[in-house]
């Protein structure tokens, strides 16, 4: 009896069905750890979850993503409720969660922290302690695995960007056990040699226990000690080891770091023509600006005529000697005589002038003195009357039987008044 076959899509399709009826699978209750966690544009959260010996792929929906009290982060540990169904298009059952609660942090999220925490304290984070890259590196030195997809985009990326860069691989271990100490020889033999102007450290991307060795404390120290200035490319974008906080640049994915180190050649190109257009311009500017004081030059009469050149360095000449034969000491010296000279001669003028005019207006003062001099009018035959040290200027001052005192020119009379008549 011949046996009928079956499409890939009816089986996957039969193996959903069983699922979706299977009460148990229907509403399950989880407890795991976070790993590969990825958010999507949309808001729809993808990511695994496992313990010690399994693993299983799971999603969150953006509206039931929307209602969480918190972020989940690479290594939480967790418990879920949902239900387990079969991804028809992959063939792959995962597990669809409609609530997740925080149920603890994973170990190896706790010891990521734990290292990261003791290592900023030490100061390996600071801003301080980092080299600057250099800005046209010579040569570009990669740690990483050399049969990694991360190793070719990084060659392929700076060959294209900047040629003139070389290249050297230092292989290295990137996952296992034995990723630690070979990542720390790649990098000390990369110091010890001394080729190249930049090391770019890292991998393409994974789970948190495949990027592990990048957060070892033994690698970051290294990485840290590095004299060559580093670059830390390890994983996607939303990936963050301890290397990425101990290097002197970190970049989200080895893509990036090869644009980070190098420079690019088209936007050097354009560069250069912009400045050999600038420089073509001030060339052309300054010999027009030179070609133009040429010219003026030319029409100068002093060109036209160079012996006006020395008929005027002959005049400064000789006035320049003037002045120093002025300066001379006993130039300055005739000088200073000849100024006290007149100086003298000038006080004694003015003292003369100034006698002069104080005699004159003496003489003036002492004929205004003799006009208002009251004994003047006595030399004339009059005489002045004098009551009680008062003279008397009106018979009204006077009265029957004072005592008067008459002065003349040579000599007083005492008086007694008999009467007093008004005119």
């Amino acid at each position: 009896m011949e046996r009928k076959y079956l499409t890939v899509s009816a089986l996957t399709r039969y193996l959903k069905f069983k699922f979706d009826n299977d009460q148990n699978l229907q509403d399950v209750l989880v407890k795991a750890e976070i790993s590969n966690y990825k958010r999507h544009s949309r808001g729809h959260l993808y990511f695994t979850l496992k313990d010690d010996s399994a693993q299983i792929a799971a999603i969150m929906f953006a509206s039931n993503a929307q209602a969480l009290a918190f972020l989940p982060e690479e290594g939480m540990e967790v418990i879920v409720e949902g239900y387990v169904s079969v991804y028809e298009p992959q063939g792959s059952y995962q597990l669809y969660v409609k609530q997740m609660t925080l149920a603890g942090v994973g170990d190896l999220y706790l010891a990521y922290q734990k290292l990261k925490d003791k290592l900023e304290q030490e100061g390996l984070f600071q801003s301080a302690r980092k080299q600057p890259l250099p800005k046209y590196p010579r040569m570009i030195g990669v740690v990483t695995s050399p049969t990694g997809a991360a190793v070719q985009d990084i060659i392929h990326i700076i060959n294209r960007r900047y040629p003139l860069s070389g290249i050297i691989i230092y292989p290295a271990i990137v996952q296992g056990e034995e990723a630690k100490a070979s990542l720390i020889a790649s990098l000390e033999k990369a110091n010890r040699q001394k080729l190249v102007d930049v090391l770019i450290i890292g991998r393409g991307g994974g789970s948190i226990e495949d990027l592990w060795a990048f957060n070892e404390e033994s690698v970051a120290r290294a990485i840290r000690a590095s004299k060559i200035p580093t670059i830390s490319a390890v994983g996607h974008e939303t990936d963050f080891t301890i290397a990425d906080f101990v290097s002197d640049m970190r970049a989200p994915t080895p893509s990036g770091a090869a644009e980070i180190s190098v420079p690019d050649q088209r936007e050097l190109l354009e560069y250069l023509t912009e400045l050999k257009s600038r420089l073509d311009r001030g060339l052309k500017t300054l010999i027009n600006t030179k070609a133009q004081l040429l010219v003026h030059l030319s029409e100068s009469p002093s060109l036209k005529h160079p012996e006006r050149l020395v008929e005027y360095q002959e005049l400064r000449l000789s006035a320049l000697t003037d002045r120093l034969q002025q300066l001379q000491p006993h130039k300055q010296i005739d000088n200073l005589a000849m100024k006290v000279t007149n100086l003298e001669k000038a006080l004694a003028y003015n003292i003369g002038t100034i006698w002069q005019k104080a005699n004159h207006n003496y003489l003036q003062m002492q004929s205004k003195m003799e006009l208002v001099n009251p004994f003047q009018i006595i030399d004339k035959g009059y005489a002045l009357i004098r009551r009680e040290s008062t003279y008397v200027k009106s018979v009204t001052a006077l009265k029957t039987g004072d005592d008067i005192e008459v002065i003349m020119k040579d000599g007083r009379i005492d008086c007694l008044v008999k009467t007093v008549r008004k005119d």
